[in-house]
């Protein structure tokens, strides 16, 4: 997105250049440098073209943020109000009509529109733009798009925009297809390297700030950040700074934090030039490297940081790591500095770093992803040659990362023994949540208690930490939430979001409830939207009557057996059972790694400080040690199923490979095949899941045992 006039944008110059390729090709890349104004002007172009006679033009992005951004920056351009001729969606929102003829969205939600509309038939145009930054959901729209584009070869035209993509690599991918080159719009820019590297980032981007505000010329600066906690820190302390300079020392300021969890007034806030004699201090995550662009960026600070989710399959768990940027996003952030005239980037590690220590581009996201949503997505599509194992993709995830996501599924009841996708399957692919969630919901529909998973799923789902306090350094320990909320009633962390959100329905959704319980008002507000959306897509798809009506609370525990049963059919795969030793904190999971249960939980412990025998968690996250997040007490009739499903897995088979061999399939990848007996001979390994599963059986009888012993 740019406040740059229309006239000035160099793309326009390659129009005519841009439809003759787009003519006579169904697939073209086209490397837009940035400044280039490819995000906002391709779709206009061939609009202007004519291919909106035809169909709707399509242009997805990564992220939701740029979605909403450049769409209303288009309506503006045409002169049209947004939602009419041009509009958005991103999960959970859809500002689109039937007058739609250019719609920005996000990678997700195109996905998701393909489920009931394979061939994307309403579109004439798909624009995958940002593709560098190589999200998960636009590597497999990649893959997807070379099969459509094979079946509508004759009405569909594809577009792959990005600003640093390897244009080469996407132009073999789709079989040599023509790669067009936009140049930028772009001042000279200073790079100017730390001599050495900082012990603190968020100091040194404090110093380097003020410097420049109380040395350099006008300009704003545009500094990048890890994430919410670090921005807010970062403005809070840049503001006092400021504050305290001698009047009249320099020019006034303004500051503008800028991440995806703002709400979209407040994103917006960047666009807008200054007052007079005013400076504009950006903070701002890698949204600001490519998705979105701020004119009037003269100076930017780079502390050669990003924080990356990464997950594990071979423990099933999830790390959100601050790491060092690769020399794509490094060039990125410093052209940033040179849209409006000549700028300077002051990078906070050397020039040695940058040669030798950062990745030349960044990790694609399937590649440090849990990939149980997309396969769930590909295999609802019901095409019969697809083997998930060997799925085209431009760079093909890791054979483990595929086999945890088979077999979550598996566990869940989204496929069969076979790899087939199940009814049940089928109906969670068509809702916008993790299949963890969705197939809690259907289960929920079974047990009578969907009304309440409604609530719970929506919880979940929210954007930001819900209780303020939890975001906050000085309470990040708390054993307890505070004495004037629920405590789960003992049972865990999904039926205390429930009583919160059914607490705040008796109050008439009262803000004022929210701020006195320390809840952050606009995360409810969003849970409170969700939980509706989420209504009126399962009334859809389901069958039957459905009780969806927001319920009085509840008092008693047995009131929450059912919503806990069927949780439990939604976390399969994320069960862990309590070790029989007295450690109440320490539990071992399926894949036999010891995690705590997180502080913040309210699970409660026995008068032996002992956890239940059998809890679900939501997620698996590594921070100073392993924990679980968001955790529940579960029964073992609940469990027995999932055990008795590990007994019998064949991933090939679950991978839609049947008819192939499995050590053909599994060989050159899984070098875990044999383990040795510990004299030197080779010994067939057996499956975790067949070890963990037996122990787990072996428990049930010595509990059994025991409990007969104590009568």
């Amino acid at each position: 997105m740019s406040i740059i006039s229309m006239a000035e944008l160099p793309i326009l110059q390659f129009e005519d250049k841009i439809v003759e390729t787009v003519d006579k090709n169904p697939v073209v890349v086209v490397i837009g440098e940035t400044g280039s104004g490819k995000s906002t002007q391709l779709s206009q172009i061939l609009h202007r073209r004519g291919y909106t006679k035809s169909g709707c033009i399509a242009v997805t992005q990564p992220r939701r943020v740029a979605a909403v951004t450049v769409s209303r920056r288009v309506s503006e351009e045409l002169n049209v109000p947004l939602g009419d001729e041009v509009g958005y969606a991103i999960r959970f929102e859809d500002r689109t009509s039937e007058k739609t003829i250019i719609k920005y969205l996000t990678d997700g939600v195109l996905l998701r529109e393909s489920l009931s509309n394979p061939e994307l038939s309403q579109y004439s145009v798909i624009i995958l733009d940002e593709a560098h930054e190589r999200s998960l959901n636009t590597d497999v729209l990649l893959g997807l798009m070379k099969r459509l584009i094979k079946l509508r070869a004759s009405n569909l035209k594809v577009l792959i925009t990005s600003a640093t993509l390897d244009g080469e690599k996407v132009s073999r991918f789709f079989s040599d297809c023509p790669i067009l080159n936009v140049p930028g719009k772009l001042f000279p820019v200073e790079i100017h390297h730390s001599s050495e590297k900082p012990k603190s980032y968020i100091d040194a981007c404090l110093n380097k700030a003020l410097d420049i505000h109380t040395q350099e010329p006008e300009g704003d600066v545009l500094i990048f950040m890890t994430g919410q906690d670090d921005i807010e820190k970062l403005v809070s302390r840049l503001e006092e700074r400021i504050q305290r300079l001698e009047e009249g020392s320099c020019m006034d300021a303004v500051i503008y934090p800028l991440h995806g969890s703002l709400p979209p007034e407040l994103q917006i806030r960047v666009f807008s030039p200054p007052p007079p004699n005013c400076r504009r201090f950006i903070i701002s995550t890698n949204i600001a490297e490519t998705s979105l662009t701020v004119d009037g960026v003269v100076y930017v600070i780079d502390p050669g940081f990003v924080k990356q989710r990464q997950y594990n399959p071979s423990t099933g768990m999830y790390s959100l790591d601050v790491v060092q940027i690769s020399k794509v996003q490094a060039n990125q952030r410093a052209g940033r500095a040179g849209r409006t005239r000549p700028g300077k980037c002051y990078r906070l590690y050397s020039s040695v770093a940058y040669k030798d220590d950062l990745l030349d581009a960044t990790i694609p996201e399937i590649q440090r992803s849990s990939l149980a949503g997309s396969i769930l997505y590909l295999k609802s599509l019901d095409l019969s040659d697809i083997n998930i194992l060997k799925f085209d993709f431009l760079d093909p995830p890791s054979f483990e990362a595929l086999e945890d996501a088979l077999k979550q599924l598996y566990l869940i009841d989204a496929i069969d023994d076979e790899g087939s996708i199940t009814s049940l399957g089928r109906t969670m692919a068509e809702l916008p949540l993790e299949p963890s969630l969705s197939r809690t919901l259907l289960e929920a529909n079974e047990c009578g208690c969907l009304s309440q998973a409604l609530t719970v799923a929506a919880m979940l789902s929210a954007e930001t930490t819900l209780l303020i306090s939890q975001s906050k350094s000085a309470d990040r320990k708390r054993k307890h939430t505070p004495s004037n909320l629920p405590d789960g009633s003992g049972l865990g962390d999904h039926i205390q979001f429930l009583q919160i959100f059914e607490l705040w329905h008796e109050t008439d959704y009262n803000t004022g409830w929210c701020k006195e319980n320390n809840l952050q008002v606009r995360g409810m507000k969003f849970v409170k939207d969700v939980r509706k959306q989420l209504c009126q897509i399962i009334q859809k798809i389901a069958k039957g009557p459905m009780d969806v009506k927001t319920s009085k609370r509840r008092r008693e525990d047995q009131d929450y057996r059912s919503l806990r049963k069927a949780l439990c059919s939604g976390y399969g795969n994320q069960l862990a059972e309590r070790m029989l030793r007295h450690n109440g904190y320490k539990t071992l999971g399926f894949k036999s790694q010891l995690v705590q249960v997180h502080p913040s939980s309210v699970l409660r412990t026995d008068e032996e400080g002992m956890f239940p025998n059998y809890v679900i968690y939501h997620e698996l996250i590594a921070t100073t040690r392993p924990y679980m997040r968001n955790v529940c007490a579960v029964e073992m009739p609940w469990v027995r199923p999932v055990f008795a499903k590990l007994q019998n897995l064949n991933v090939s088979k679950l991978s839609g490979g049947a008819n192939q061999s499995h050590e053909e399939e599994v060989q050159p990848e899984n070098a875990d095949v044999q383990k040795d007996d510990g004299g030197g001979n080779a010994a067939p390994a057996q499956p975790a899941e067949d070890r963990d599963s037996k122990i787990l059986a072996a428990r049930e009888r010595y509990l059994a045992r025991r409990g007969q012993a104590n009568k």
